[in-house]
């Protein structure tokens, strides 16, 4: 394999956008670190990727355990000697149900996660990117439509999206002095495993349970890319990438 010409991690990388993400990149030559708690999804992903996999490493890696974070990027500098984007891609939706319903476990699972683990990741990346020659790097953060407008009963999902926006931004504001820029990518409807109830119908703010159109999420992959190839002086601070016909703009 030819010397990748920048290092990436990808949190989430063994399923869903996470897995399409780190294809797209391995495949523009990048070398990609796979981050997430299932080794076996991690290595299909580098399978997936044929001829370009060489330059992938796969990390089993809790987002929200501190020391696993640690050790992720820990093994990325031993690797690699540097880190040139970070996207924070990792997080879990809960069930589906009212707010009273909703159990304080599977409340703070998703803070821990979709939040925490973001913070726990950008923190390392901060500690090594400030650092390394080239100074500086890039932080991409998955924010969802949800950063924007709720679903019905995702109060969990929902307030971690809305955190992640307030994060992106003061690590955007705090990473200036460093070379290192922060955007936001908020994606709708991407056609992976996890949309695929959508197809069956989807319950809307009405009440009413409604097929929704959703999109190829090569095209998610290709807006990533453009983000990263912007010089550190420039940033995507937030980017919209949605199925054009599905009920966001309106919603509710």
């Amino acid at each position: 394999m030819a010397a990748p010409k920048r290092i990436a991690l990808v949190t989430g990388a063994g399923s869903g956008i996470g897995k399409q993400i780190s294809l797209a990149l391995l495949r523009e030559g990048y070398a990609v670190v796979l981050a997430g708690r299932r080794a076996e999804a991690l290595r299909e992903t580098v399978e997936a990727a044929g001829e370009f996999g060489g330059n992938a490493l796969v990390v089993s890696a809790d987002v929200s355990d501190p020391a696993s974070v640690k050790n992720l990027f820990a093994k990325t500098k031993e690797k690699f000697g540097r880190l040139d984007l970070l996207f924070n891609n990792a997080g879990i939706f809960a069930p589906p149900m009212s707010i009273e319903e909703l159990s304080y476990e599977q409340w703070k699972s998703a803070v821990d996660i979709n939040l925490t683990g973001v913070f726990l990741c950008t923190q390392e990346a901060f500690r090594i990117m400030k650092d390394q020659s080239p100074r500086g790097g890039r932080i991409i953060n998955n924010g969802s439509i949800s950063a924007h407008a709720p679903r019905p009963f995702s109060a969990s999902y929902t307030a971690t999206k809305h955190a992640i926006t307030g994060l992106t931004k003061s690590t955007s504001l705090d990473g200036r002095r460093y070379d290192i820029a922060c955007g936001q990518i908020d994606i709708g409807n991407a056609s992976t495993d996890m949309t695929e109830l959508m197809k069956k119908g989807t319950l809307q703010a009405d009440g009413s349970t409604q097929v929704e159109p959703t999109m190829d999420a090569g095209h998610v992959a290709k807006a990533i890319l453009y983000m990263d190839s912007l010089p550190l002086d420039a940033n995507v601070q937030f980017m919209t990438v949605m199925a054009t016909k599905m009920p966001f703009i309106g919603r509710g």
